[in-house]
């Protein structure tokens, strides 16, 4: 038996990167045609971001509490579950954010973006439009085809991108910092993975968690 200091980080991975993106591959063929209706809500969420109203903030809040729990139950533990008992632990952590983003949008006074157009609604803007309209393509970057794209709503790694954004200029500031934990820490969970396996495609949610964080010190409390 090999010591256990002759073994390598991406040795502990028990799956290669060709057994994750086929992953992506048969969950976008088990919900199709759901992607087309998932990138309409992410424009829809955008939208409502650049003109915010308390009704239409509880509705994004609404949308994406629906989104962490189906994304927990039909991607984490239907798919990623069964090859990375690990990933059993996360699960809850979903439930959870899901649970919160209902409670603090649904509460009296609810959810509220700052006026204007400071550095950190800019910020939380361009995640947001990241997550749902450019992220699915580095699927085509790194070679995979859109069968394999990550989408919002349907793919952990965007949902807690776009996440992000609205947790990066939400006020008050306890909310936006209480939003902000569980999408860094599965954005830098997935940066993690992902640099064991491809390289690249770690850096997205590693930058998406630095812009959030640095956008949410500069917004107004």
């Amino acid at each position: 038996m090999s010591a256990w200091w002759s073994y390598r980080p991406e040795d502990l991975l028990m799956f290669s990167s060709r057994v994750y993106e086929r992953l992506f591959v048969l969950h976008n063929q088990a919900l199709w045609p759901a992607q087309p209706l998932a990138l309409a809500l992410g424009a829809g969420l955008c939208l409502v971001l650049l003109r915010p109203t308390a009704g239409r903030l509880r509705l994004v809040a609404l949308l994406l509490a629906a989104a962490w729990g189906f994304v927990a139950w039909a991607f984490l533990w239907q798919r990623y579950a069964p090859i990375n008992w690990g990933i059993r632990y996360v699960v809850p952590l979903f439930a959870l954010q899901a649970g919160l983003l209902l409670v603090l949008g649904g509460r009296r006074g609810g959810l509220a973006l700052p006026s204007g157009s400071g550095a950190s609604r800019g910020l939380g803007l361009g995640l947001a439009g990241y997550a749902v309209f450019l992220h699915p393509l580095t699927a085509v970057a790194l070679g995979r085809g859109l069968a394999g794209a990550e989408v919002f709503a349907l793919a952990p790694d965007p949902l807690a991108i776009a996440t992000l954004g609205l947790a990066a200029m939400v006020r008050p500031a306890r909310h936006g910092w209480a939003l902000l934990v569980v999408p860094a820490l599965w954005c830098l969970f997935s940066a993690a993975t992902l640099s064991l396996l491809d390289g690249p495609a770690a850096w997205p949610p590693l930058l998406a968690v630095a812009i959030a964080v640095a956008a949410r010190l500069m917004a107004p409390g």
